[in-house]
């Protein structure tokens, strides 16, 4: 096996149509991601990447070792990675064993899932699930026996696993065939729901190992527009009112139409249930990916009576997503990606317009509701019965902390892990990490984020097309994912801790229906309000059209695909799945999905071909314990005076976020006598009829205090848009006001 010198990967004598991927590291060490150094690539030595598709590669192989695995075939083991020892007569009886058993499996296995599990799985793959919204303010204590009578980690001879063409029979009756030529393996338990035995490929660890980020690589999408729509994505949703007087331009102008609708807010669900299934899910693990990122609205839990959002229905699908992740060994990154009052003023927060979380008169407010979410669902995912599912919760999308100030944010976020971890507890294996967002700052600038945090990871949106446009054609852009991106994510890595890419597409080019928003121009055509900066040439419709694409651009989209891997390393493309234009039936933002790319030929069908492909020379060291939680720190009496909770002040904001600074005491806010919202668990109904009674009940802790809501008979702004009114007379910092207590008695407060 011969190595490229430019760290492209390894190259196997005599196999020129085989994948090229990088040479193994030491344990511990990052594949090369730092600035290519005096690298240069020749378009037809970016574009004819030799391609090697073997789930059976390992350590001492093609893959990495950070990717190395066994075949994956259940109950698969993981291998030792010690290499380089002494190798002794014992060693070479045990090879010969091993080589036995090896051919052993080789006879049986193909039988037992080619032909006697796939009969079995088909009937019994997939059990009864529902559920519903909140549970209203349920009752009962935390579950902390890690699973207790559930035995989600541990072994059940009634499992029933499915591996490469294994026919599933979903819940509504329907069939598809499972995909993986990886290695990878989807696992049921007839008697247990909360198995978590699944294994998404040979290099992935299953859902009941722990996830070692200096072992493993995030390779991941997101199920965007799903459960938290954008005009963008399911175009077909907003043109059905794009004719209206006033067309709807986000969820909330969506939901008032609807409700006007004949067919009402139940087109919402409908999109739901049709928009992604399990078969994606199957999909997605067969395509080589490891992680979900599930982006959610805060209306799953709640909402107030003057939001005219589908209140509750989302989290019914967001707890099918939960159980197909956990069928097919795909670990989630939950994200709440819409915030009471807007956190960004983009149409994906709900309500495009101002920002009114931690800015303008109802700032506090809206904040101390978005606590109420993040810790309702905090409590939910902290459950034994979830823990393994989904261990990364990111809090907000895409703050836009210019505009709120990064002090403010920093005074949030200090508080909000105060709240998260004492629900969890401190230290590694305790609860989720906590992803935050850059919010749209230089990663540099968050290097000394809160020194004594506990499982803190960074979550940067990489896109190239949201600022000026680049004319040159895409052969000549096919390395600007590496000079961009590849240096600051090791950087960050290095000094802030795990850091990952939550969001990129292949998107060299602002083209594609609704990307810029309903009734929006574009820049490449220079036609969005407001841009003033160079434009392409050609129009969008070649871009818009992929049918019109040549193998030339589905090939130099595929290298730039390869690129941004590489540059990222840990990643979730946005997105899984763009929907058909209503009017033309096609879809009309396809360098956004990545299901298209893998059905069309611009997406790598496996996203290990990426290692390398920067050729840079400059790792990341690995991850320091406390970075990872086995060293446990607090946060020092400096650090909570420099960010009190709340806030002291608002700043002065300019440009469409225009307002002038508060001082947070003389703000309205909400008080903490409110019932809990419990989020309701799913009901499975076994192979037998019977129901499956858990221990869990949507709550992990103790702690049962009351959450904020409105001060009754005060009189509040619109949560909506509040940047510029007046401070209303009652219910501020200033003065007295009467409050319920905790107990429902009446008092006197003074500020």
């Amino acid at each position: 096996m011969s190595y490229d010198p430019v760290a492209r990967g390894p190259s196997p004598a005599g196999a020129a149509n085989n994948e090229v991927l990088a040479p193994p590291q030491a344990p511990g060490i990052r594949d090369s991601i730092g600035t290519p150094s005096n690298v240069s690539y020749q378009s037809e030595q970016a574009i004819n990447i030799p391609y090697r598709d073997d789930p059976q590669a390992t350590a001492s192989g093609l893959l990495n070792e950070k990717d190395g695995g066994a075949a994956g075939y259940p109950p698969a083991g993981s291998p030792s990675g010690e290499q380089g020892k002494k190798r002794k007569p014992l060693f070479w009886i045990l090879v010969g064993i091993a080589i036995l058993a090896i051919i052993v499996l080789a006879v049986i296995l193909p039988v037992y899932f080619k032909v006697i599990k796939p009969n079995n799985a088909s009937a019994e793959s997939q059990s009864s699930t529902s559920g519903g919204g909140s549970n209203g303010g349920g009752s009962g204590g935390g579950n902390n026996n890690g699973g207790g009578s559930n035995g989600n980690n541990g072994n059940s001879d009634s499992v029933v696993f499915g591996s490469d063409g294994t026919t599933v029979t979903t819940e509504d009756g329907s069939t598809f065939v499972y995909k993986n030529s990886f290695g990878g393996y989807f696992a049921v338990d007839p008697n247990n729901p909360f198995y978590d035995g699944a294994r998404a490929q040979s290099w992935s660890p299953p859902l009941n190992e722990t996830w070692d980020y200096n072992k493993y690589t995030i390779r991941g999408v997101n199920l965007g527009g799903w459960l938290n729509t954008e005009p963008f994505i399911s175009p077909a949703l907003f043109q059905k009112y794009a004719q209206t007087s006033s067309p709807a331009i986000d969820e909330w102008g969506l939901s008032e139409h609807m409700a006007q609708d004949p067919e009402g807010l139940k087109q919402l669900e409908d999109h739901y249930r049709t928009f992604i299934t399990e078969e994606d899910f199957a999909m997605i693990a067969g395509a080589g990916l490891n992680w979900i990122r599930l982006p959610i609205p805060y209306w799953c839990i709640e909402k107030f009576e003057n939001e005219p959002f589908l209140e509750g229905v989302c989290w019914k699908y967001a707890l099918k997503a939960f159980d197909w992740a956990r069928k097919y060994g795909l670990r989630i990154n939950l994200d709440l990606h819409a915030i009471p009052g807007s956190q960004n003023g983009y149409n994906h927060s709900g309500k495009k317009g101002t920002i009114n979380f931690l800015h303008g008169v109802m700032g506090v407010a809206n904040a101390q509701r978005a606590l109420n979410h993040i810790r309702i669902l905090t409590e939910f995912i902290t459950q034994p019965e979830y823990a393994n599912v989904i261990p990364i919760f990111g809090v907000i999308n895409e703050a836009r902390t210019n505009d709120i100030g990064k002090d403010q944010i920093t005074s949030f976020y200090l508080h909000m892990h105060d709240m998260i971890r004492s629900i969890t507890g401190y230290g590694a294996g305790k609860g989720p990490w906590i992803a935050i967002h850059d919010g749209f700052q230089n990663l540099r600038t968050w290097e000394d984020f809160l020194p004594g945090r506990d499982r803190v990871s960074m979550d940067t949106h990489t896109y190239l097309c949201f600022t000026s446009v680049d004319t040159r054609p895409l052969e000549q852009q096919l390395t600007k994912p590496c000079t961009a991106w590849a240096k600051e994510q090791n950087t960050s890595w290095t000094n802030f801790g795990v850091t990952s890419s939550g969001e990129w597409s292949l998107a060299i080019n602002d083209c594609g229906l609704y990307l810029n928003g309903v009734g929006s121009g574009t820049r490449w055509e220079g036609t969005l309000e407001g841009y003033t900066g160079t434009t392409g040439s050609g129009g969008c419709g070649t871009w818009n059209d992929y049918e019109s694409w040549d193998q030339s651009r589905k090939d130099g989209l595929k290298q730039f695909a390869l690129a941004s891997m590489d540059a990222l390393q840990n990643w979730f493309f946005w997105t899984w799945k763009i929907g058909p234009s209503l009017e033309s039936g096609k879809v009309e933002a396809p360098l956004w999905s990545y299901r298209l790319g893998l059905e069309n030929g611009w997406m790598p069908t496996d996203p290990r071909q990426s290692v390398g492909v920067c050729g840079g020379a400059n790792p990341a060291p690995p991850l320091t314990p406390a970075m990872v939680g086995e060293e446990t720190q607090q946060f020092t009496d400096a650090l909570r005076q420099q960010f009190p909770w709340p806030p002291l002040e608002f700043p002065a904001s300019t440009g469409q976020q225009e307002g002038p600074s508060r001082v947070v005491s003389e703000l309205p806010t909400y008080t903490p006598t409110g019932t809990i919202p419990i989020l309701a668990m799913p009901t499975h109904t076994m192979a037998n009829g019977k129901v499956f009674e858990s221990n869990a009940d949507g709550w992990f802790s103790e702690d049962k205090t009351p959450v904020y809501v409105p001060v009754q008979g005060c009189t509040y702004p619109n949560q909506w848009d509040a940047l510029n009114v007046d401070v209303p007379p009652t219910c501020t910092g200033s003065g007295s006001r009467r409050v319920r207590g905790v107990k429902g008695v009446l008092l006197e407060t003074h500020n």
